[in-house]
């Protein structure tokens, strides 16, 4: 038992107890001073108001549900009053709160947010998007933390509706080619055709017709390129969709998205090779100062970046240095770009420039250690097969092998989705970290309405082990049900080995009929043989337990290290994928045949590396500025041209992602400068003003004056919500105002459907819902409380009978001596 004290500062009232009981016992010697002393220990003690705490499993016959009823505009799609029956079949049955979302936004977090937790469980009925207020995926990983299940209905959908958006800078450079992405939504999942139009400052620029198969094409959204020649200021682009078929809602068919089109922003090129790939990109993109030493102090003056191209250390003074030191820290872009006479080559090592890098000029150290993915398979075929218990039972068998104490662990449960159960990777070094994970194991359950996705928890691991150190190991621990998802689990499979994964597969065989196994052992063991695995493939029976021989990491021998030594190439991986750097370049055929060897710094972010793991791009924040260590060379590099490569096609991207990175601001800063972003009708945009030359901040939005409020040096801020739809003038700056946020995210948002899972929830249809909801909510109501047990009447019982027994010894001895008087006299006389 745990005892814990609410006031332990009264604990130091026994300090006086005890003086006074030690003096008192000097004086007179006797049990009664040494009883008072133990009563008013226990006082004490009883004022410090003592308290255990005790674990008690709750459980509620009718549970504290609340469903949630959106009936935003969204919901035009589904039919009218989705959810109301289901209301009337709960609260006749259960207490339930009904709470109801109106209006042209969606703040499905907020609401989730505000009844989690005090005992309640959450119904949704909703198309599941939330465009207003605290994000919904953040309010589901809160309704986890407090033990709260969320449940999503799912209307049925009644009509198709199809939208447009348009993604990409609003800042661009003049005469530079650039690229926008046009993104096509629909709420069915059916093939719609759809003809594309796209207009430069209201001149129709192309017209084509397209065809949308699936819910969206956010992952390959038709690209345009647009160039903005010899013209500054401001532009306008639009695209149009016009469905040739069903569509809802005509005002999301447009889109429309400002430009602001700038001068080619000053850049300072140090270099011995201004015609390298490295320099022609550069000269085609920037206003380029190329020279071959470093040029002063004042020569950076309003340059963007420096970069410095396959330099020697002993070619700048330790004063030229401090200079560039002091441009940096003060906001300025550096980027080092590497070759034979720089880093490890150019003496770089403990050097003054080093101390700006984000990376030291030394081999990067080995990083030992196991990086392991347990893929549980969580659908109805494992209950019908009863291999549930097993399939957990050997993941909690794996989690306990002593060869794995050096290994990060995280836990995939996978149905028709994937989705992360034990909350990242954990430390299986530590016995409370598997306790933890043994804890969320047992927890899982099939999910009745699920169906086999392999795929899905192995797409699911690719994203967590991409970019991890080490080995990599991935376990798949199943039934074997496969057929149906064998084609794409196999893809997903071979992209996993190709990231240098480890995989295996634990096949649980069932108590089904013999051919229903054979069945399944035909497909998972055919998926290990065709990625040339069988040997870790494991065909168990129930009850027992895959042993696999997991040996202790170790670092890479001398002979590992020469043989690495001598590949000719080495392809590049994107290490952070979704940096602004990398997140649209595609390396999937690029690679490298040299680098200098460095180590990132502690802070620093790598960003592509080699397949073997050496650092290739490794950024980092110094004082103001951004600094970009580039470990190969120029593309020529002085005729050791170990990136040619790289300087061509879309790999090309990555060079001018990391120099606009360097630069953040490409606008000069003069004069008076502007920034808002483009919006939503009933949206506002946040508006910044900085004046860089002296003069009174003066900003009209369509000819009537803004009201800014000073919140910096030179800095002004208002908020603009224009009423229409549009392009709006800000002074000449552009401002896009597009159709309401609402109406972009159209039907069923299936993202969150894993997310809902995860609280303990359930996915229904409407039907479904008012036949499983209650029982499942029942079910789910049984829960673990802790509740505080309070000590201090205990202690004053204690208090009170010790001290009344002294009184009563007391008075029996007494008493008894009294007697022994009397009898005495009695004798005498």
């Amino acid at each position: 038992m745990n005892l814990s004290l609410e006031h332990p500062e009264m604990l130091f009232l026994i300090v006086p107890v005890f003086i006074a009981g030690f003096y008192l016992l000097r004086k007179t010697k006797t049990k009664l001073v040494e009883w008072r002393m133990l009563v008013a220990i226990l006082l004490v003690l009883a004022l410090t108001s003592p308290y255990t705490t005790v674990t008690q499993t709750i459980n509620e016959k009718d549970p504290s549900l609340v469903l949630v009823q959106d009936q935003t505009s969204s919901m035009s799609l589904f039919p009218e009053g989705a959810g109301t029956e289901l209301y009337k079949a709960l609260v006749a049955n259960n207490p339930t709160t009904l709470v109801k979302l109106t209006g042209d936004k969606t703040s499905l977090g907020d609401t989730v947010t505000q009844y989690a937790g005090s005992g309640n469980q959450i119904v949704l009925v909703s198309d599941g998007n939330s465009n207003a207020g605290k994000d919904l995926t953040e309010a589901l990983e809160f309704a986890k933390e407090t033990d709260t299940p969320v449940y999503l209905v799912q209307p049925e959908l009644q009509v198709n509706d199809l939208s447009v958006e348009m993604l990409g800078d609003k800042t661009v450079v003049v005469d530079n080619q650039n690229e926008f992405n046009i993104v096509v939504r629909q709420a069915s999942n059916q093939s719609v055709s759809y003809l594309l139009e796209v207009y430069v400052d209201g001149e129709l620029s192309q017209s084509r017709d397209f065809t949308l198969e699936g819910r969206n094409n956010i992952d390959d959204p038709i690209k345009i390129n647009q160039a903005f020649n010899n013209t500054l200021g401001a532009h306008e682009l639009r695209v149009k969709i016009t469905p040739h078929g069903e569509d809802q809602n005509a005002v999301n068919n447009e889109f429309s998205k400002s430009v602001y089109v700038i001068p080619k922003p000053k850049l300072t090129l140090i270099t011995s090779e201004p015609d390298s790939p490295l320099g022609r990109i550069l000269d085609s993109l920037y206003n380029v100062s190329a020279v071959s030493t470093y040029p002063g102090a004042a020569a950076l003056e309003g340059s963007k970046a420096l970069v410095l191209d396959n330099r020697l250390m002993n070619s700048f003074s330790e004063a030229q240095m401090k200079e560039i030191k002091n441009y940096v820290s003060n906001g300025g872009g550096l980027v080092v770009v590497g070759g034979e006479k720089a880093y490890n080559y150019g003496g770089y090592l403990n050097s003054s420039l080093e101390e700006i890098l984000p990376v030291l000029s030394k081999p990067s150290e080995y990083k030992g250690g196991r990086n392991l993915v347990l893929i549980l398979d969580v659908s109805p075929s494992t209950a019908a097969h009863k291999s549930q218990g097993d399939i957990l039972a050997n993941a909690v068998y794996i989690i306990q092998n002593e060869n794995l104490r050096d290994a990060n662990a995280e836990i995939i449960a996978f149905g028709s989705k994937g989705y992360d159960v034990s909350g990242g990777f954990m430390f299986l070094g530590l016995g409370q970290n598997r306790e933890a994970l043994k804890d969320k194991i047992s927890q899982l359950v099939p999910d009745e309405k699920s169906k086999t996705s392999l795929d899905a928890g192995l797409n699911t691991s690719k994203d967590m082990l991409t970019g991890k150190d080490g080995e990599l190991d991935a376990i798949v621990i199943s039934d074997g049900a496969i057929k149906d998802s064998y084609g794409p689990s196999l893809q997903a499979a071979k992209e996993l080995k190709k990231l240098g994964v480890n995989l295996y597969f634990i096949h649980i065989r069932s108590v089904a009929p013999s051919q229903t196994n054979e069945t399944r052992q035909y497909y998972a063991e055919n998926l290990m043989k065709e990625l040339g695995l069988e040997d870790n493939y494991f065909h168990i029976n129930m009850g027992e337990r895959a042993n696999i021989g997991f040996e202790p990491t170790k670092k890479p021998s001398e002979e590992d290290e020469e043989e690495e030594a001598e590949l000719d190439t080495y392809p590049l991986i994107e290490y952070s994928p979704d940096h602004f750097i990398t997140k649209n370049v595609n390396l999937t055929n690029a690679s490298i045949t040299g680098y200098n060897e460095v180590t990132p710094k502690a802070g620093a972010e790598r960003l592509v590396i080699t397949s073997t793991g050496k650092p290739v791009l490794t950024t980092w924040r110094f004082g103001l500025g951004r600094v970009a260590a580039f470990t190969t060379d120029d593309g020529e590099g002085e005729g050791s041209r170990w990136a040619t490569a790289l300087y061509n096609g879309s790999s090309a991207r990555l060079i001018s992602g990391t120099i606009n990175w360097a630069i953040a601001n490409p606008r000069a800063e003069e004069g008076a400068v502007v920034d808002s972003p483009d919006t939503w009708l009933g949206t506002p945009s946040n508006l910044t003003l900085t004046m860089y030359d002296e003069g009174i901040p003066q900003l009209k939005l369509d000819g009537s004056s803004l009201d800014l409020a000073l919140t910096g040096r030179s800095t002004y801020e208002t908020s603009v919500n224009p009423e229409t739809t549009g392009i709006h003038d800000i002074s000449g700056y552009p401002l896009a105002v597009n159709y309401q946020l609402e109406s972009r995210d159209v039907g069923l948002n299936e993202d969150i459907e894993s997310l809902i899972v995860a609280t303990g929830g359930k996915i229904y249809n409407e039907k479904e819902a008012r036949a499983l909801l209650l029982k499942d909510a029942r079910q789910n109501s049984e829960r673990q409380a802790e509740e505080q047990v309070s000590l201090k009447m205990y202690v004053l019982i204690t208090a009170l009978v010790l001290y009344l027994g002294e009184i009563l010894a007391r008075r029996i001895r007494e008493m008894r001596k009294l007697k022994n008087a009397q009898v005495e006299i009695e004798a005498r006389t």
